[in-house]
């Protein structure tokens, strides 16, 4: 046993500056070719014989104190993928062999659609962070249905839903309805993502008339199906306190069950990458380290605004494990990382597992 043990720790750390040393090869590729890359490896991967038993074996950390019972789910751990990274449910399952408890697909949309003209997605190497303006580019439920039908989730899954950018905001609540029925029965939880700020107009649908609606529809929806799905709404990291109340308010009276806090925000204070770089960059939502301040400030507040009650799922800014503990210990309930997977490399989140156990 001690002999396994240690060829896995040495197999571990191999791997670490395997990627230590890969990371700046794939970073001479635009940032969307790289994450193309990435998920059609792992895509590939699942049906490598032994690949998907050897990834859980060098990436996998399970204790049972890391369980958690959130929104009525079990948890094999807190630490899940956010959504954006594995867009169109097509490397979940090899995104679980990596250690992830959970996984959040899209965000998904009724129909396809393309995004925003390329480039879209910018590195910030100086500050740790990323910059895209993707534009919630995706292959449509109807694809994402298929792509879980095919193969079976080992892994929780969520379905992080939205509007096509052509649907007019006084329509936006039927396409929410569409991409909410047709997954209805192949996720375990949703979220509403009202908050993305590369999609025109978008985040005007965060007004209390706009949402009310949107969640009236689908929480009807909900009331006639068999098995219970749980709710949340991704909220902005840019609200107003005033803002930020009205949606606390409006989640614990709606019926919705939690919140993700939070999506990238539109600020570029505290940076020390260029003013000319970020010029040229352009328009797009930010997230990496310099959103870690904002979200644990969100997050605070919420668990203090519902003393506690409100489910949280905390996201921004998760570079480090001291940062993961910081945040669940700031009131979320579970975390996910997006960009910190991106800079850290594939043994990051057993990090996380083993220094928050």
């Amino acid at each position: 046993m001690n002999t396994l043990r240690a060829i896995s720790i040495f197999a571990q750390s191999i791997l670490y500056y395997m990627y230590r040393l890969l990371r700046p090869l794939l970073f001479l590729f635009s940032a969307e070719t790289a994450h193309k890359f990435t998920i059609k490896l792992l895509s590939i991967a699942r049906f490598v014989p032994f690949v998907p038993l050897l990834m859980r074996k060098f990436f996998c950390y399970n204790h049972p104190s890391l369980r958690r019972e959130v929104l009525g789910i079990d948890f094999p751990n807190p630490v899940g993928l956010a959504a954006g990274m594995d867009k169109n449910a097509v490397a979940y399952n090899p995104m679980a062999d990596l250690g992830f408890g959970f996984v959040e697909i899209g965000s998904v949309t009724p129909k396809p659609q393309q995004g925003n003209p390329k480039p879209r997605c910018f590195r910030l190497v100086k500050d740790k962070a990323i910059i895209n303006r993707m534009g919630i580019n995706n292959v449509g439920v109807k694809q994402v249905v298929r792509n879980l039908q095919r193969c079976h989730p080992r892994v929780i899954i969520g379905g992080n839903i939205s509007k096509n950018a052509t649907t007019p905001n006084d329509m936006a609540y039927r396409d929410f309805e569409k991409a909410f029925a047709q997954l209805y029965d192949y996720v375990d939880y949703f979220v509403i993502n009202v908050s993305c700020p590369n999609v025109r107009d978008l985040r005007n649908l965060q007004a209390v008339d706009s949402l009310s609606t949107i969640i009236k529809h689908l929480t009807e929806i909900r009331r006639y199906c068999d098995v219970y799905r749980p709710i949340l709404l991704k909220l902005s990291p840019d609200l107003t306190p005033a803002m930020l109340d009205q949606m606390i308010e409006l989640v614990m009276l709606s019926g919705l069950d939690g919140v993700v806090a939070c999506n990238s925000t539109t600020s570029r204070e505290d940076l020390t990458t260029d003013k000319e770089k970020l010029a040229a960059i352009g328009e797009g939502g930010l997230s990496g380290a310099p959103m870690k301040e904002k979200a644990l400030r969100v997050i605070r507040y919420i668990h203090e605004k519902t003393n506690g009650n409100l489910p949280i799922i905390g996201v921004g800014g998760i570079m480090t494990p001291q940062d993961a503990k910081e945040m669940l210990e700031a009131g979320a309930s579970l975390v996910q990382v997006y960009t910190g997977f991106i800079y850290q490399g594939p043994t990051f989140i057993r990090k996380i597992l083993k220094y928050i156990n």
